[in-house]
């Protein structure tokens, strides 16, 4: 019996990836410049980012490293390409598949720039996302509800522990919510975002 697989659960990046191809229909073209809960970014920047985070770290799991993913993601402000409504969702199946191959986690690889190992790579593609899928739901007013496992996930790794006493925060420090929080929020505002955040707002 494989004593490893029975105590520590592969995790799976199809529930957070199909949460966020199941938001892409509701985005019209007049909502590509709305606000999102990222500084500095409009639907149309995150949307972006997304396609850029897809591949890096399709590409970071098959440890095919070259551009995509040697390069920081705030080297340049990220550029929508014409079609994403049809090619984001091909490259987040090819994400979740890479991930799947045992291999993609063993050793090292490299992502944004940064070599870490295989096993951490995979828990930072699917805390980008779970956070950005909330990013992206609340830009555009759609409903949005993450597998309560891999939300746990995210909340471990966004929290500071004594191996990781102050995980990066691109948005701030954690916004304090109640205790008994419903567990997304918990994760949101860990990740230095307002749980409450609106457009208007």
């Amino acid at each position: 019996m494989d004593t490893e697989n029975t105590t520590t659960p592969t995790l799976d990046l199809e529930p957070a990836a199909r949460q966020v191809a199941e938001l892409l229909p509701g985005i019209e073209d007049r909502c590509l410049t709305g606000p999102t809960p990222c500084p500095d970014y409009e639907v149309r920047d995150l949307l972006a980012h997304l396609v850029g985070l897809t591949t890096a770290f399709r590409d970071a799991a098959r440890k095919a490293f070259g551009p995509t993913t040697d390069t920081s993601p705030d080297a340049a402000r990220p550029v929508l390409p014409d079609g994403w409504r049809d090619t984001l969702p091909p490259l987040l199946d090819e994400l979740v598949a890479a991930w799947r191959d045992p291999a993609a986690r063993q050793g090292m690889t490299r992502a944004g720039g940064v070599d870490l190992p295989g096993e951490v790579a995979h828990m930072v593609a699917l805390n980008e996302l779970v956070i950005h899928g909330w990013d992206l739901a609340r830009s555009t007013g759609q409903k949005y509800e993450a597998d309560e496992a891999n939300l746990r996930v995210s909340l471990a790794m966004l929290t500071p522990s004594d191996d990781n006493p102050l995980p990066e925060r691109p948005f701030g420090p954690p916004v304090p919510v109640p205790a008994d929080a419903p567990l997304i929020d918990r994760a949101v505002a860990m990740s230095g975002r307002r749980p409450d955040w609106q457009p208007g707002g």
